[in-house]
């Protein structure tokens, strides 16, 4: 689903609340939903001690592909990230699953598809957080690709019966292939395949991926997620069996958990079921509010699951306010900061326009006094001090360093300060300062030179302040603001578990240089097919050049290179780390297209293959309503024009990047804009007239390209296109471009 449909959702939640069994609104302090803060999916909920775990998907980075890690609590409350390895260095660590096996070690199971197709690795530990070892030999999957058929091996669960027999569950797009796959394991060694089959469609109706298993008294419950998993269809169903393998029969009150009339609550699903004390617990993940790209930036939450009897489920109530604590709290202390006032160096506003004028439904007042009397949504700074995992401060820009301050009214001893960045698993560079006066600052703690990963980042000391600074001077990786879910002040310390932090050998990110880095002039070359190399006259230098011989001809009175759809140049110099992952670009070219086809590129800068969402980048010009713009890797993140330029003109087209919003420009005027979160590589080609695919040559004609390393606003948009001073004969070419 494309990111506009996306945030028409949460449009939905200025309507006034209409919610089922929602006593607190999403954006309310001290909310125990989310239940961890950052973007989190799939999450496996278990208690192995006196410790709960959270074990996730890590999100909110290309396809759910971010570093394996665990989420560690013992009241439920106070959560805590623990980075780990995964042997051979996989990076797509989809839902994970932990089981303890007879001989008292933890199994720990994800799925993949880098190695071995679409299949589910295993490994073994003392611990529950690790070291792990391969369960089978190295790079070799416990249950492979295709074991059932051509069903992807996705999204296990592993049950034990009370029997003590084994049982993995696992599938996804199973409506594709017929029914849900299990197979029988060998509890002796974790992975010997005893048994296997398929449960059928008709017995667990419009089943998507996710299973679960669970026995109540004699009743087995199949639970799973129905709907896509991008969007506000994705919710939680079950049906019920006297047979661990079936029949099963569909359960009433069907879907049990889905999105919630008000959308704030949106795309509910992918769970475990957790029994704690005799109450049961449903872990799932739902979409962050506001909605970012694809929902794939998703949070883990919890709420009550009850039994109307052994076979029969109520409707979960999915609920901002969440469960709070299982146990005894571990910090007695006051929050100092919670609800203290807080300003900062800048607040990104993400503007009503950017929900496109499209939109079927009427803005509404918002839930709170800040969205009441404005368009849009603004990450405000007191959404740092709030106690909500939902609600975070990002910059108005990712340009460093930012900084936000708290006021906590009056002088306070200050002994720890606890910060939740907006991710987890990257690192960030920052400085605390501590003031009595907002005028006079001195450093509480140094972390200029962080290189650990890790949610909460602690530091102690000991002063009396009233104020503190938090300035973000870098990150691990480019693009990202300066963004944290919440910030905590205690004056006393108190016991946290004992955190190996994960430390990053990458970055830190470099800062955009702001320039000029690729120019291309067809001003210069001399008539007829280019032979040689031509200078790039941008600061990343080089030269281009070319493959198929693309020609300089004259267009209606502009000098131009013309592309027929089977060559291209590329640059000598590769795509500066300026430009990877989230960083803010700008590209700008005058195209000629006589004959506009599906998806002609007009320029890329990254590598085409083995691409995940969102590490791919291209301008085109084309008619695809999907991609005709923009590609960044799969529909969710593609952009078309909402009026392709006219064939036969020569058009001014501008694609603009500030790290959030993606905005594209024809002729000086804004055509598209969508919200989006990108990861492009670095040091790879770039390459004008093609993307790299077969079928996206450019047939048509360039007379001047430039690639900026930094955002341009609407009215600098004008200036890009005036660059070009083009003496185009407006009868020949029929345009009505005015200069």
């Amino acid at each position: 689903m494309k990111t506009n449909a996306l945030i028409t959702v949460f449009i939905l939640s200025f309507i006034s609340p209409l919610c089922m069994g929602q006593d607190m609104e999403y954006n309310e302090p001290n909310t125990n939903n989310p239940l961890v803060p950052g973007y989190f999916a799939d999450p496996t909920l278990v208690k192995f001690g006196d410790t709960f775990y959270v074990y996730a998907t890590t999100d909110g980075v290309r396809l759910a592909s971010g570093e394996p890690q665990v989420w560690m609590s013992k009241d439920f409350v106070n959560w805590y990230n623990q980075g780990f390895e995964i042997p051979f260095g996989l990076s797509n660590i989809w839902a994970p699953d932990i089981v303890i096996g007879p001989d008292g070690k933890y199994y720990y199971f994800h799925g993949n598809c880098e190695l071995a197709g679409c299949a589910i690795f295993g490994y073994s530990s003392e611990s529950p957080t690790g070291p792990w070892t391969n369960i089978v030999e190295e790079g070799e999957p416990v249950i492979p690709n295709a074991l059932i058929g051509d069903l992807p091996s996705l999204d296990q669960h592993y049950f034990f019966d009370d029997d003590g027999s084994l049982y993995s569950y696992f599938g996804t797009w199973i409506s594709s292939f017929d029914g849900l796959g299990w197979a029988e394991i060998d509890p002796d060694d974790m992975h010997t395949i005893l048994d296997k089959g398929q449960i059928p469609m008709d017995q667990l109706p419009e089943i998507f991926e996710a299973p679960f298993m669970l026995k109540k008294n004699d009743k087995y419950i199949m639970m799973y997620s129905s709907g896509s998993c991008h969007d506000e269809t994705y919710r939680v169903q079950y049906s019920y069996g006297d047979s661990p393998t079936g029949p099963f029969t569909h359960g009433e009150n069907n879907p049990i958990l889905e999105t919630t009339e008000d959308g704030t609550v949106h795309g509910p699903g992918h769970h475990s079921v957790f029994e704690y004390e005799g109450e049961y617990y449903i872990a799932y993940h739902r979409h962050d509010n506001p909605h970012s790209t694809g929902g794939m930036f998703r949070q883990v939450c919890v709420d009550k699951l009850i039994f109307e009897n052994d076979s029969t489920i109520k409707k979960v109530e999915p609920t901002h306010e969440g469960i709070g604590k299982l146990a005894p709290e571990q910090i007695t202390q006051p929050n100092l900061a919670f609800k203290s006032s807080a300003s900062a160096s800048s607040s990104y506003h993400i503007p009503d326009s950017t929900f496109v004028e499209a939109f079927e439904y009427e803005r509404q007042p918002g839930y709170s006094a800040h969205n009441e009397n404005e368009d849009g949504y603004t990450y405000y700074p007191d959404y740092a001090v709030d106690n909500n995992n939902g609600t975070m401060w990002r910059s108005g820009t990712n340009h460093l360093p930012q900084h936000i301050t708290i006021d906590l009214g009056s002088v306070q001893n200050i002994k720890r300060v606890k910060t939740n960045f907006e991710y987890a698993t990257y690192y960030y560079q920052y400085q605390i300062e501590h003031s009595t006066d907002s005028l006079n600052w001195e450093v509480y703690a140094d972390r200029t030179d962080n290189r650990e990963q890790g949610s909460p980042m602690i530091d102690d000391g000991d002063v009396n302040a009233r104020y503190l600074r938090i300035t973000v001077t870098g990150t691990e990786k480019a693009g990202l603001f300066a963004a944290i879910w919440n910030i905590r002040v205690f004056d006393e310390l108190f016991e946290v578990p004992d955190i190996t932090p994960v430390v990053s050998e990458e970055g830190p990110a470099p800062e955009s240089t702001k320039s000029l880095l690729v120019e291309l002039d067809a001003k210069d070359p001399e008539k007829g097919e280019i032979k040689e190399p031509i200078p790039n006259t941008g600061t990343l230098g080089g030269k281009f050049k070319e493959t198929g011989n693309p020609e300089v001809e004259e267009i209606y009175n502009v000098n131009a290179i013309t592309f027929h759809g089977d060559n291209y140049l590329t640059l000598s110099e590769k795509t500066p780390p300026s430009l990877s992952w989230n960083s803010p670009f700008t590209v700008s070219a005058w195209v000629y297209n006589p004959d506009i086809g599906s998806a002609e590129c007009i320029v890329s800068w990254s590598e085409r293959e083995g691409n995940l969402m969102g590490e791919f980048a291209a301008l085109m010009y084309g008619t695809d309503q999907r991609h005709g713009a923009v590609i960044h890797w799969t529909d969710w993140l593609d952009m078309p024009y909402n009026e392709v330029p006219e064939a036969g003109k020569w058009h001014h087209i501008t694609v603009t990047f500030d790290g959030m919003i993606e905005k594209i420009y024809v002729n000086g005027k804004l055509d598209n804009q969508e919200q989006k979160n990108l990861f492009v590589h670095e040091e790879n080609d770039i390459m004008i007239g093609s993307s790299g695919a077969a079928d996206q040559y450019l047939r048509g004609s360039i007379a001047s390209l430039r690639m900026y390393d930094k955002y341009f606003p609407a009215d600098r948009i004008e200036e890009l296109m005036k660059k070009d001073n083009l003496d185009i004969d407006y009868d020949a070419s029929a345009s009505s471009i005015e200069q």
